[in-house]
């Protein structure tokens, strides 16, 4: 396809040439008698430009160009053929009734018709048909998998794989076919264009004897059979880790049928998947790996060396021989070998650097590639990996390059400088003004933020640098063209600078932006220059700052002036100061996203206020850390795609809760419940991890009911559950009435887990009704048939033994909130209070007692109380909020400690209310 010269751009000649409604004027061409295929060929080919450019015709446009396209069937010019299927492939997706011209598709299908145009007709009919016609076409589909023309057979695998997610069951049955592609020893492959079809190196009149095939030993079929084969059996574990076995060839992979290397490569990922998923796993897949390290393809290679040092877990030796792969690439003369071992490396030394450190001789040798992207990875690595003496050395040579290469090769330099700062704080000042310069260099705003996150990294960790840091983020701020990072600078002055030893040369550079900005940074300087007044020790300091406040309140923008305002007005009444501008919780933002969400719902919420006492607080070291979590979880988005990086952490305990209740909220038999007001964020297993049938419980506590929810899997994968739900007992009289139990109607192991849950009334919906319960799992058993898949018609009423599920005190109606201690136990004085001495002889120290009461109350420990520093005396300080009202309450655990007596611990509770005190109690000394 010819692309319009810079020349034709700027005249305007192309964009009128590719007009939309140049080009449907000109489709008469296609109504011409006789026909020319040259004219056609080139107005198909700016059909399809545009289409590939983003450009969209109208369904009316489309269908016109559709069946004036189709009109074209009966030249006999085959580069026509081929231009006019894959025209009406793209057309398909928009045009109407196009499903009319199937059976001039299915003309170019028949085994008789010329090799040429089946690839293409293929290609074409996948897109045309309706999925309900999969199953009519289906015997030309799987001739096409097992036909002996490699070009015809990739067509129809890949057509297949794009027929799957509309015609599951159908594709499904065509397994054996695409296992046959997989393993065929076939003679070698023809190199083909995207249509299929062969290169022309005819004179241009169309003629089939100006194709001629070229050989070629790609066996590419192997790649497109693998990805099918892959995507029919990918909910099936132990189907696809049987596939990786039989075609992996052993640990030498020597006996492997793959002849083609993405073939292997796809493999290579597939197994790593599967030894991600399942650690028993790692030791075969382990050996298949190293066996592929040897392959005589260096695609092969560095995918099995990669997917080694991804690896869970992966030791020091295990690491030795893909180094030693990467390592001999590094010395390639292929720069595309060079750029892969080099970023691999550079990802691998952020967690063995020691291993990596052996490559550094041939790292060093790379600084100075003419290719500045495996020289900034060579010197990324080095940054990790080398030791504190060529720290000077190497920051040398990297501000030689810096405006030799783009900003996102920048930000991983500025990311394993940011790394070196920690790891060797002698040398903050080189690398402080480094930053500090590339700080005023040209960039994007990724770029500058990078920056700007490694100078935040190093005034918190380095406190030697702190005030020169602060100094050069002031002068950034002067010129600073990014909003976002003067807000953040702003608020980090707010918060660092008044603890300088000369608070007042940093308030200028405050003031100057009130001054010169935006609104948006106005509004954020105002904030930042009343932490200076409120927490300055000097009162002359503070007046100044009261009146750079009143110069405010003539702000044009209302934000900036309200700001001004209410600081002015905090600066007289001392109470609102800690509870406005010095308080260090804020709340979850899951949580009250989770809890706006429900109230917004509840048809019944507009009857009484929004209660934000109910929702959670965090402290803001916990809602940084929060902020730094990705936003979604890396997910295979297809077969051949893998994580590349670290797994992602764990969801936080109020992203679980608003999880569930969204969950919840979806069930019908619950729509009338309500919000839920606690869920438990760690599941409780009920069986052992080995069984064949596995059962996990989580409870949901709503105002007047409790839902016990569980989690069922099913590892038997000849076997489907039907009718599974878990029948619970109490054990004593609990207060509690079942409503219902809602089962799971059919379970296998590809659609494990299944969700089961039993609902009870609390018949007084003010008392924390605690109980143990007796739970059975019921369901019946039936085998699958495994010729056609499908259980047999009778099965066998089968019961299993599950673990009591104890509804707790503390546990299930707490929820950990943080607080300031002091300001809060304090305030709390006027509440309800208990104390009570415990003895724990079986406590053996300080720090088992500590995290015995943390899981029992499930509270927030607070002040890093949690990890005490004696031995023998230690006070643990606990917030939490009461569920259903109960409200906040404080808890001081006095311990002491002695050998032979254990811990004696004197607990000390504050609460909002009496029966929160009595709770705390009861779930101690339960």
């Amino acid at each position: 396809m010819a692309y319009p010269s810079k020349k034709e751009e700027e005249s305007g000649l192309s964009s009128y040439y590719n007009n939309k409604t140049t080009i449907i004027q000109e489709a008469r061409v296609f109504n011409d008698s006789p026909i020319s295929p040259r004219k056609c060929r080139a107005l198909l080919t700016r059909i399809v430009y545009l289409l590939y450019i983003g450009e969209t015709f109208g369904a009316q446009e489309a269908t016109t160009l559709f069946f004036g396209t189709t009109k074209l069937f009966q030249h006999k010019d085959s580069a026509l053929r081929q231009m006019v299927y894959l025209a009406i492939k793209e057309l398909a997706t928009t045009a109407e009734d196009v499903i009319m011209v199937t059976s001039s598709i299915m003309k170019d299908m028949q085994p008789n018709s010329e090799v040429i145009y089946r690839p293409n007709a293929i290609r074409a009919l996948c897109r045309i048909i309706d999925p309900s016609m999969a199953q009519g076409v289906e015997r030309f589909f799987k001739a096409a998998i097992v036909d002996r023309t490699p070009s015809i057979s990739s067509a129809a695998l890949v057509s297949s794989y794009h027929l799957f997610p509309h015609a599951k069951d159908v594709v499904k049955r065509w397994v054996n076919e695409a296992q046959e592609a997989v393993n065929a020893k076939s003679s070698p492959s023809f190199f083909t264009g995207s249509s299929g079809g062969y290169l022309n190196f005819g004179s241009g009149s169309g003629s089939a004897s100006g194709y001629q095939p070229i050989p070629s030993t790609s066996y590419i079929t192997q790649y497109h059979a693998l990805g099918l084969l892959y995507l029919i059996r990918q909910q099936d574990r132990m189907a696809v880790t049987k596939m990786i076995q039989q075609l992996g060839g052993g640990k030498s992979g020597a006996g492997t049928t793959l002849k083609n290397a993405m073939a292997l490569c796809m493999l290579i990922r597939y197994a790593a998947k599967v030894m991600e998923e399942d650690p028993n796993m790692q030791r075969q897949i382990l050996d298949l790996l190293d066996g592929w390290l040897r392959h005589k393809s260096d695609m092969v290679n560095f995918e099995a060396a990669r997917a080694i040092c991804e690896m869970k877990n992966v030791s020091a030796s295990q690491l030795t021989k893909p180094i030693a792969v990467l390592q001999l690439f590094l010395s390639s003369p292929k720069p595309v070998l060079k750029f892969a071992a080099t970023r691999t490396l550079a990802s691998l030394a952020l967690s063995h650097p020691a291993s990596v450190a052996t490559c550094n001789v041939d790292m060093e040798n790379l600084i100075a590639d003419p290719n500045r992207s495996v020289a900034t990875y060579a010197i990324t690595t080095l940054l990790k990996t080398g030791n504190e003496a060529s720290v000077d050395r190497l920051m040398k040579q990297i501000t030689g390059f810096m405006s030799e290469i783009s900003d996102e090769f920048k930000v991983i330099i500025v990311d394993a400088i940011r790394s070196l700062c920690l790891k060797f704080p002698a040398k903050h000042v080189s690398m402080l003004a480094f930053l500090s310069g590339v700080l005023r260099d040209e960039g994007g705003y990724d770029f500058k933020r990078a920056v700007v996150e490694a100078m935040f990294d190093m005034i918190k960790f380095i406190a030697d640098c702190k005030e020169q840091a602060l100094s050069h983020l002031c002068e950034f701020i002067e010129d600073c063209e990014f909003t976002k990072l003067s807000v953040r600078i702003l608020h980090l002055l707010g918060m660092e600078g008044p603890k300088a030893p000369q608070p007042t040369k940093y308030i200028r550079f405050i003031y100057n932006r009130v001054v010169l900005e935006n609104a948006t940074v106005r509004a954020a300087a105002v904030s930042s220059l009343a932490k200076f007044g409120v927490n300055a020790a000097d009162a002359g300091l503070r007046r100044s700052i009261s009146v750079l406040l009143n110069r405010c309140l003539d702000d044009v923008d209302d934000e900036v002036r309200d700001r001004a305002a209410m600081y002015l007005g905090i600066f007289k009444e001392a109470p609102l100061v800690d509870t406005y501008v010095k308080e260090e919780s804020v709340y979850s933002l899951a949580a009250l996203e989770s809890k706006l969400v429900a109230y917004v719902n509840d048809p019944d919420a507009s009857e009484q206020p929004f209660d934000a006492a109910s929702i959670p607080k965090i402290s803001r070291a916990q809602l940084a850390a929060e902020s730094t979590r990705p936003s979604t979880l890396d997910t295979i988005s297809a077969p051949t795609a893998r994580k590349t990086t670290a797994s992602p952490p764990p969801p936080t305990a109020a992203e679980t809760q608003s999880a569930y209740a969204q969950q919840l909220a979806e069930v019908p038999e619950m729509a009338s419940y309500g919000p839920v007001l606690n869920s438990s964020t760690k599941p409780v297993q009920l069986t052992e991890t080995e069984t064949e049938y596995q059962v996990n419980c989580v409870k949901h506590i709503f105002k007047e009911h409790i839902v016990f929810q569980f989690n069922v899997s099913n590892t038997l994968p000849d076997t489907v559950l039907e009718q599974v739900a878990v029948v619970m007992q109490p054990q004593t009289e609990s207060g509690l009435t079942e409503d219902f139990i809602i089962q799971v109607d059919s379970l296998t192991a590809s659609t494990s887990p299944g969700i089961a849950y039993a609902s009870f009334t609390r018949e007084n919906p003010e008392e924390y009704v605690t109980a143990s319960f007796q739970c059975v799992l019921k369901f019946i058993s039936k085998e699958l048939d495994p010729s056609t898949g499908e259980p047999e018609e009778e099965g066998y009423e089968d019961e299993y033994q599950l673990e009591e599920v104890e509804l707790s005190a503390g546990g299930d109606y707490i929820v950990p909130s943080y607080a300031s201690f002091s300001s809060e136990w304090d305030r709390l004085r006027s509440g309800a209070t208990a104390t009570e001495t415990f003895s724990l002889g079986a406590m053996e120290s300080i720090k088992a007692a500590c995290d015995s009461i943390i899981e029992v109350l499930n509270m927030e420990p607070l002040g890093g109380t949690e990890s005490p520093s004696s031995t023998s005396v230690h006070t643990l300080q606990l917030s939490g909020l009461v569920t259903g009202g109960g409200g906040k309450v404080l808890v001081r655990c006095r311990m002491t400690f002695s050998r032979g007596q254990g811990v004696t611990l004197e607990l000390g509770v504050r609460a909002e209310k009496e029966s929160t005190c009595a709770l705390v109690l009861a779930a101690v000394g339960g």
